[in-house]
């Protein structure tokens, strides 16, 4: 089932969660342990994410080699793995930095083979690049250039003329929205704007980078709503647990922590950092399930317990 399809169909404000795709070499069986634990909770869906490699340039005597390294692979085996051996939807994340669109094709057409219904969009970053990117014909630059070729796929053009023939394909789209901006959008107008051609380009549904204060997505939505964005935008929650996230999580994610839940876990002794960052997010989770959103969906990776503790305060 396509996720929107699950919102429409669903009477009540529904729980979705993102997980981590385990290191190059590591045991499958690691995530099954994590999803074990959230099946309890009766998710419509799982987002697997998907990593660009990282590319080195090393000097030899035969000139620059390019290195390339995936330490997370397996996105689409993981995504079917978890569709099959829990009968639940999954929503594999797709890059834009890393993958030519021949290769993104390829991957399309396998998951469409494999039943999987649903897509993320993603641009990606350019974390392990010591040269910028190149982009062109061969590549997508951005996730609307991501979302105009999955829309394509859904109409039935693919990029080799001897495919003019092929099946179309019929993915729901998703892609991600900033309640607090993009890093490199000048301004919230301009952010929306994007967002807004990514919905015209033919996205179904906008999942938020996390944030720890409700103003910046009541804000978000409120701005999307006035541009006239109509797909629903589903609230990114991650729970903070110790105080290495007051510095990391801001650094990765541009994303700010509000001065209040701040100064209480500095100030607390570590080992209540989880507890405070639990009761933050389900005073958060309370206000946004009260404003009416379709669904909160929560970033995993692969820490399940402090999920476990919030979702059962939380009644699921």
């Amino acid at each position: 089932m396509k996720v929107i399809e699950h919102f429409e169909k669903s009477g009540k404000p529904l729980i979705s969660f993102e997980i981590l795709p385990p290191l190059r070499g590591g045991d499958i069986n690691q995530l099954y342990n994590i999803v074990d634990e959230l099946m309890k909770f009766d998710p419509p869906f799982i987002d697997v994410t998907s990593h660009s490699a990282e590319v080195q340039y090393e000097e030899t005597q035969e000139g620059i080699r390019k290195k390339v390294k995936r330490k997370r692979p397996g996105t689409i085996g993981i995504s079917v793995a978890i569709k099959n051996k829990y009968n639940i939807d999954t929503v594999p994340h797709l890059l834009c930095h890393g993958f030519t669109k021949e290769e993104t094709e390829d991957a399309l057409i396998e998951l469409n083979y494999l039943g999987i219904e649903n897509v993320l969009a993603v641009r990606g970053d350019q974390k392990g690049y010591k040269k910028p990117i190149p982009h062109g014909k061969s590549s997508n630059a951005y996730a609307s250039e991501l979302i105009h070729q999955i829309v394509d796929m859904n109409n039935g053009k693919y990029l080799e003329e001897e495919l003019l023939d092929a099946t179309p394909t019929d993915f729901c789209i998703g892609f991600g929205g900033y309640p607090e901006k993009h890093f490199e959008a000048p301004n919230k107008k301009m952010d929306v704007h994007y967002a807004k051609e990514k919905v015209k380009a033919g996205a179904h549904y906008i999942v938020t980078q996390m944030f720890f204060d409700n103003k910046y997505y009541f804000d978000y939505v409120k701005k999307c709503r006035e541009a006239g964005i109509e797909v629903p935008i589903i609230p990114g929650l991650k729970i903070i647990t110790n105080k290495k996230h007051l510095t990391g999580i801001p650094r990765e994610f541009f994303t700010e922590i509000p001065e209040d839940l701040a100064g209480e876990i500095v100030e607390a002794d570590p080992k209540n950092a989880k507890d405070i960052g639990i009761n933050w997010t389900l005073k958060q989770c309370e206000e946004l399930f009260n404003f009416g959103v379709p669904a909160v969906h929560f970033f995993i990776l692969q820490n399940v317990k402090p999920i476990k503790i919030l979702l059962s305060k939380l009644g699921f």
